[in-house]
């Protein structure tokens, strides 16, 4: 060889340094596989896959219920198509596929599918109908003082369970007449379930709430019907333990309650629970899929429904955590028509606290000029007006500015009026009462709140539909003024 080839050749060695076989392999080497998880709906569907690679590839498959339409493929970029069928084994399955490639590499793609526990209810939709039927804001518009049927068509026993009667339209015409213009009918329908299996719900059961909505509508009152307590199948189990079992439950049941109400106008409005056990952030993600599974049962169906204003309660229906947890709400395909609803009984102990407890002791006196001298160790000391305004201002900043109503869908402080633990300054104790009514009215008013005072029977006789409390009615109208 002579010395310029040898120069050269040396020369190409220190600019193009010799690399190994396996290295060259290793940079060579492509697979790409994307996305790395999917997750199947109950009801199944097709979902894709993309695989990018510079070899030939295949993939291993070992769930009986997962379909394929390829299983292997070559140099380039191409998709596989998954499909499932309903899952109705009562439990989430999961499997693992496996990408090789010819290149030495390989992907894991997760599979996931929820699973359908009750059958679906949904058998008859509609076609969307949006006639008459309002936004969240032009509807909360329309109504200003609300009225609860409390411990009635909720309670265990039925209707007339927990003492009361019978609703009659003409105790719904009485509270019009007294000037509310919206009432909410607190509901259970787990008891009311005539096959555990299906969750299938006595028709007989979902004909009665129908006729007492009718009663409302009819009078032209504007309705928030629920689920409520109902036994706290839902708002006692917000864990990732029940998380599955109550999204199925709560799935058929708004399925049947939607499908039967579909036809009511936009004076009907629907609820998804009533006063949920959510504290933290991981609860209240947990809450937040219970609410998704109702707006997507109630759109489903179709019809009014389609449009039909939804109310989602906030974290232990709380004015302090609900601002702090639920800032983003779940997803609604129809824009402009969810509203949140809180409680609101601050301080309970004196709102309706009826006995000293090792947390607490009854209060009987509330707010500035209403404390008592005679008996000091019974007035407030926190869940003033300050603790209220504080609230209020949250919850008008967090949602009422940025066009999502707010319902305090109970609120009330009672008199005590019984002949045990009577208040040692009564003229003190009433006008505490009729302040603390006046002020929360108001106080929700002013700042966008629609409130709906809580009653089983105390302020309104349901028996003659004559008023019982009437310095409470006079309260609560004094607030809107």
């Amino acid at each position: 060889m002579r010395l310029n080839q040898i120069l050269a050749c040396a020369l190409s060695l220190l600019i193009f340094p010799v690399v190994s076989c396996s290295k060259t392999a290793e940079l060579d080497s492509q697979l790409t596989v994307s996305p790395a998880s999917v997750s199947f709906p109950a009801a199944g569907g097709t979902l894709a896959v993309g695989v990018t690679c510079n070899n030939d590839w295949n993939v291993n498959n070992s769930a009986t219920w997962l379909q394929l339409d390829k299983t292997s493929g070559g140099n380039g970029s191409d998709s596989i198509h998954l499909t499932t069928k309903l899952n109705d084994t009562g439990a989430i399955r999961s499997a693992i596929l496996s990408v090789d490639s010819k290149n030495g590499q390989s992907r894991r793609v997760s599979v996931s599918q929820a699973s359908q526990i009750f059958p679906s209810y949904n058998t008859s939709p509609k076609a969307p109908d949006a006639t008459g039927m309002s936004t969240a804001v032009q509807l909360a518009a329309k109504f200003k003082f609300g009225w609860n049927i409390g411990n009635t068509l909720e309670a265990l026993g039925g209707e007339t369970g927990w003492g009361n009667p019978q609703i009659t339209e003409s105790y719904v015409k009485s509270i019009k007449q007294l000037g509310f213009t919206a009432i909410r009918i607190p509901c259970s329908w787990n008891i009311h379930i005539d096959n555990k299996a299906t969750a299938h719900i006595d028709q007989n059961w979902i004909n009665r709430v129908k006729e007492v909505v009718g009663y409302c509508v009819n009078n032209d009152l504007y309705v928030l019907l629920n689920i409520h307590w109902d036994g706290g199948w839902l708002e006692n189990n917000i864990s990732q333990a029940k998380q599955d079992s109550v999204n199925a439950k709560q799935k058929a049941l708004w399925e049947q309650i939607a499908t039967s109400m579909r036809d009511f106008d936009e004076h009907l409005m629907f609820a998804s629970a009533n006063e949920p056990n959510a504290d933290k952030a991981e609860t209240m993600a947990i809450l937040a899929s219970y609410h998704q599974t109702f707006i997507n049962a109630v759109r489903s169906t179709g019809g009014k429904n389609s449009y039909r204003v939804l109310v989602l309660q906030g974290p232990n229906t709380s004015m302090s955590l609900t601002p702090q947890l639920m800032g983003a709400l779940p997803n609604d395909p129809i824009p402009n028509r969810l509203m949140v609803e809180v409680h609101n009984y601050n301080p309970s102990q004196f709102c309706f606290g009826k006995s000293d407890e090792v947390w607490g002791k009854m209060l009987y006196y509330w707010g500035s000029g209403h404390h008592s001298t005679i008996e000091p160790d019974r007035n407030a000391t926190y869940g003033e007006e300050d603790a209220h305004l504080a609230d209020f201002q949250k919850m008008k900043e967090t949602f009422v500015d940025k066009g999502i109503p707010v319902l305090m869908g109970e609120y009330g402080a009672y008199r005590r009026d019984g002949s045990a633990n009577l208040p040692k300054d009564m003229p003190t104790h009433e006008a505490s009462v009729d302040y603390w009514i006046t002020f929360v009215t108001k106080q929700a008013l002013d700042h966008g709140v629609k409130p709906f005072w809580w009653d089983t029977g105390g302020a309104v006789d349901r028996l003659n539909n004559a008023v019982k409390d009437q310095r409470t009615i006079d309260a609560i109208f004094a607030g809107g003024k």
